[in-house]
């Protein structure tokens, strides 16, 4: 009798333990500050492998806290001692709390083959809770700010928007609220979308009116959570000028999913990359030309890091200049970033320019995108094979505009009918360069002509000798010669006022009337008469000072250092040159 009493209760053993539900929640802990966040935690537990759950789980009301997270995972093993299968879910909510005091979270419920288990309610306790509105001591019960923030869950680097409110009984005190500041933290980027009010909404809450002030986008920079802070603004009156701030707003940043490329920094968002010469001239050797790196797309637009140009023995690049053309768009700022490359070729031929890879994580499809590298290539002639591949034409040209620059007057400013290089004829060019030469020959003839009516009237003076033709072309140059001292006080004055663009063309003019004085149209010619006269070291000192202006003239940041250096240099050679 006994024997069978025992195989009777084992068998109730087997069952209960085959078949056992298990569900429980808990909280992190029992009592809270105001900025603390309460994590709930779900468990089900299910002993055996005819045990399914029918429903999700059934949260109680929660109406007192704000939902800013959840997740769910759910594991499964075999008890090797049983052999019994253990599926366990568990699910983990974050709650802000809105209201302080002792609050009681319900229970939940869960129907499991046909009965429905549910756990113990509990309380916590919120200590100090931060209201929802902050407002200016004398006008607490007239207006207060609200920020508005509905997706509060976003992944690191992507936007969320966010609504700043203000709300009032009197309507006359909308007018009264200006000088809205944005928050500003090291962990968030904020961007303005519009700072413009919009129609006043009668019906807010507690039968309060209500204006839109400003809406922007919050990009988050660091996962976790991440409190926004609040938005002021002044409220100015006849009497005073008070001040008033909104709540706080706190968001669940996720952490970018693991696996992204080496070459991913905090591009989040969808983009691409392009890589141009916005140059228009033949590339040459020892001469700058613009390289322009764009990226395109919508996202975290200016805030990312911009893919660099990679360095390379072929040619010599300098920090960029970044530009911006950006707009608010629906996943984040919209447009184009420009980064303004200078780049000098150090040899001829073929010449790749490369950047870095470039990747990029998209939230809407949950991926990263490897864009990879992006490749310019250029070809560099060097200045013998510019000068060859001239048309007749461009040589025309060329001498014409040479000619203007030389007989320039103060009545007439030749220099601006200078004649621009093209990839087609044009005749309309050709025309105006014969009429400009043919109205300079015939100024001439009129010129020479009241010289011998003047000549005619005059008496006749005694004949001057002539002298050798070393004299005469020491005369000559003479002449011709600029006081030098002239051009470089006015150099100073120019480099001190920082109106660097007239220094260096100041500094054309004079390197042209220094050539003009020897009779030397190009630097070329003139670097060669140097080398012949002077000496190869002040030919090469003349050649590297040329190529030093060139790059100073167009690099994107100018220091004054570097340009109190460069005026001292051009002192010193052209001091000597023009002796």
């Amino acid at each position: 009798m006994q024997q069978k009493l025992f195989y009777i209760l084992f068998i109730f053993a087997s069952v209960i333990s085959y078949g056992q539900v298990n569900l429980f929640m808990e909280s992190d802990k029992t009592d809270y500050n105001g900025k603390d966040i309460v994590n709930l935690t779900i468990i089900l537990e299910l002993n055996g492998v005819d045990l399914e759950p029918q429903t999700r789980f059934q949260l109680p009301d929660l109406s007192k806290f704000t939902i800013i997270g959840s997740g769910s995972v759910t594991n499964t093993v075999i008890d090797p001692a049983t052999n019994t299968l253990i599926t366990q879910k568990v699910t983990r909510i974050a709650l802000e709390p809105k209201k302080k005091g002792k609050v009681k979270i319900g229970s939940v419920l869960v129907t499991v083959n046909n009965k429905i288990y549910k756990t113990e309610p509990f309380d916590v306790n919120i200590k100090d809770i931060i209201e929802k509105r902050s407002l200016a001591t004398n006008m607490a019960s007239e207006m207060y700010l609200n920020m508005e923030i509905e997706d509060r869950e976003v992944y690191q680097d992507q936007p969320t928007i966010a609504v700043l409110r203000v709300y009032s009984k009197n309507m006359d005190n909308f007018r009264k609220v200006k000088d809205v500041r944005l928050p500003h933290q090291d962990n968030i980027n904020v961007h303005a979308i519009s700072m413009s009010k919009s129609e006043i909404d009668p019906s807010g809450a507690g039968n309060m009116a209500s204006q839109t002030l400003a809406v922007f986008m919050v990009f988050p920079n660091e996962a976790g959570y991440v409190e926004v802070s609040s938005v002021s603004a002044s409220v100015s009156s006849y009497a005073n000028k008070n001040k008033i701030v909104s709540n706080k707003v706190k968001l669940n940043v996720k952490k970018l999913p693991e696996g992204s490329p080496e070459c991913f920094k905090n591009a989040v968002g969808n983009f691409s990359v392009n890589v141009y010469n916005a140059s228009k001239d033949k590339i040459e050797v020892e001469k700058p030309i613009h390289v322009i790196v764009k990226v395109s797309g919508e996202g975290n637009l200016p805030d990312m890091y911009i893919p660099k140009i990679l360095a390379s023995p072929d040619y010599e690049v300098f920090s960029p200049k970044i530009t911006s053309k950006v707009a608010p768009g629906t996943t984040g700022m919209k447009g184009e970033m420009f980064a303004n490359y200078v780049l000098i070729p150090k040899k001829s031929g073929a010449i790749s320019i490369q950047t870095e890879q470039f990747a990029f994580f998209d939230p809407a499809s949950r991926e990263y995108v490897d864009l990879g590298q992006e490749t310019l290539a250029l070809n560099a002639f060097s200045h013998d094979q510019i000068l060859e591949s001239r048309t007749t034409v461009e040589k025309v040209n060329e001498y014409t505009n040479t000619l203007l620059e030389t007989v320039n007057t103060p009545v007439l400013k030749t220099t601006t009918f200078k004649v621009k290089e093209k990839s087609k004829f044009h005749w309309n060019i050709l025309l105006t360069n014969i009429a400009i030469l043919v109205g300079l020959f015939l100024v001439y003839l009129l010129f020479k002509t009241w010289q011998k009516k003047r000549a005619l009237v005059r008496e006749t003076a005694s004949p001057k000798p002539l002298g050798s033709v070393a004299e005469t072309e020491k005369e000559i140059r003479e002449t011709l010669k600029t006081d030098i001292n002239d051009y470089f006080s006015y150099l100073e004055n120019l480099k001190d006022n920082g109106d660097y663009p007239k220094f260096f063309d100041t500094l054309e003019e004079m390197d042209l009337e220094v050539r003009n004085q020897y009779f030397k149209s190009s630097s070329e010619e003139f670097r060669t008469f140097l080398e012949s006269h002077k000496g190869s070291s002040v030919a090469e000192e003349y050649r590297n000072l040329l190529q030093r202006i060139q790059m100073e003239k167009y690099s994107p940041l100018k220091s004054a250092e570097g340009m109190d250096e460069l005026l001292k240099a051009v002192v010193n050679l052209y001091s000597r040159i023009s002796k």
